[in-house]
């Protein structure tokens, strides 16, 4: 009884996530693990990841812990700024387009991956905490910007409503979106859409 405490309290110390290494070192032996998936206390959530089974923990937790490198991105990013009432199909998450791409087939969470450079994939990072998870994601200014470069990915409510509630938003810097607009190469399209509510 008292090791299953001490693996509950470590999945709950690490955002919900363990790696094999991390069960290792809790004490447990690949033999002890499968017993663990075949009782159906621990599920794989891809190889060499595990959570317990009755855990639920946000799936912005689960995505920082399988992917730390990523951001949220696009669509997810509107949805936690709440400048969009849609929760999309798939969590958007943006990564260095160097990365091992087969990290990123699972089966749970959804994502949808876009792979920037990595210069562009450091401009505009927050840093929130989530069940003591640090999750990256792009700040409301790089969001508007991403909105705006990818304005035909949108559907056209939703482009609409995430530039309403930004300029509404008291939280926004207009100082850090025009400097964002000049890496993006999009300082026209802020003027035509953001410019005529300021």
């Amino acid at each position: 009884m008292e090791r299953k405490n001490i693996i509950r309290k470590a999945f709950r110390e690490n955002g919900g996530i363990l790696r094999t290494s991390e069960l290792n070192n809790l004490g447990l032996s690949s033999r002890q693990i499968n017993k663990l998936l075949e009782s159906g206390e621990i599920i794989r959530i891809k190889r060499g990841f595990y959570e317990l089974s009755d855990s639920i923990y946000p799936e912005e937790v689960v995505i920082a812990r399988l992917f730390p490198n990523s951001v949220i991105f696009l669509e997810s990013a509107l949805m936690i700024y709440e400048y969009t009432d849609r929760i999309p199909a798939a969590w958007q998450i943006a990564v260095d387009r160097d990365s091992d791409k087969t990290q990123y087939q699972i089966d749970y969470p959804q994502i949808n991956v876009f792979y920037m450079e990595p210069k562009l994939l450091e401009v505009g990072v927050d840093i929130i905490q989530i069940e003591g998870v640090d999750v990256k994601l792009f700040n409301r200014d790089r969001t508007i910007c991403d909105v705006l470069r990818y304005e035909n990915k949108l559907e056209r409510e939703v482009f609409s409503n995430a530039i309403q509630r930004y300029v509404k938003d008291p939280k926004i810097d207009i100082r850090r979106l025009l400097e964002y607009s000049g890496v993006f190469n999009i300082k026209n399209k802020v003027q035509t859409y953001i410019g005529v509510w300021l």
